[in-house]
């Protein structure tokens, strides 16, 4: 995680010359979205802004539930399934990795700053707001889009534990990067091809660890001495007398 903290701080200042750059791709990107008929952002921003309560909520969705339930996910996997937790682990580690090297070749900047689309920075307006000015901000990298790593843990948390689990309602995990996406979407915060190209990393990564689960740890000898010993002996068998 340190390693990963320190490579993103890197990036941060290596697209600090790159702006231009990363407004050029936000135009390639836009009109690449419109040649593949994906949906229009500016459009489905347009149905949040309807109802303030909404955009609010999806605000404090995009700010809050991110960091927290990829956190909430690793415990559970380190504490309650031990046999997928490495695998998962892995997985948002090199998923992150693999995001920070494409935000360093392929600087994007967000729908919220291209003006001219007619999309609204919903948390500048209405709150909350994680980011500030992104000439004086040294703590993000908000040139960095593509790919897009909310969607991107999000897919990694359902997929973890739609397998780690196996109770029937394990599939409703899915609603979380399906609301994630909508909600990064809706706050102008990234386009659809950040959520797809997430998607195809977590999926290349999920076939790629595939075989990388590790089954649950023997018992120990002593303790099944102990169980041995414990068990109740069987009857001795009685010879009856010809």
């Amino acid at each position: 995680m340190l390693g990963l903290f320190l490579a993103y701080k890197v990036g941060r200042l290596a697209v600090d010359g790159r702006v231009g750059a990363a407004y050029a791709d936000a135009d390639f990107v836009w009109h690449l979205e419109r040649v593949l008929r994906l949906p229009d952002e500016a459009d489905f921003q347009h149905l949040l802004l309807g109802t303030e309560a909404i955009v609010r909520s999806a605000n404090i969705y995009y700010a809050v539930v991110h960091f927290p339930a990829t956190i909430a996910f690793l415990l559970y996997m380190y504490c309650f399934r031990p046999e997928h937790y490495l695998r998962f682990r892995r997985i948002l580690a090199w998923l992150t990795a693999m995001g920070l090297a494409i935000h360093f070749v392929f600087p994007l900047a967000p729908p919220r700053m291209l003006g001219s689309l007619g999309l609204v920075d919903t948390a500048a307006v209405f709150g909350p707001s994680v980011y500030g000015p992104p000439q004086t901000d040294t703590l993000s990298n908000q040139y960095a889009a593509m790919p897009s790593l909310h969607v991107g843990w999000a897919l990694v948390i359902a997929a973890g534990l739609i397998h780690a689990t196996r109770t029937g309602w394990r599939w409703l995990w899915l609603a979380h990067p399906v609301l994630t996406m909508l909600v990064v979407a809706g706050t102008a915060n990234h386009y659809w091809l950040d959520g797809i190209v997430a998607a195809a990393l977590v999926g290349v990564l999920l076939v790629a660890t595939s075989r990388q689960e590790h089954p649950s740890p023997p018992v120990p000898v002593q303790l099944r001495r102990r169980i041995a010993v414990r068990a109740p002996a069987e009857a001795p068998e009685v010879v009856k007398p010809t």
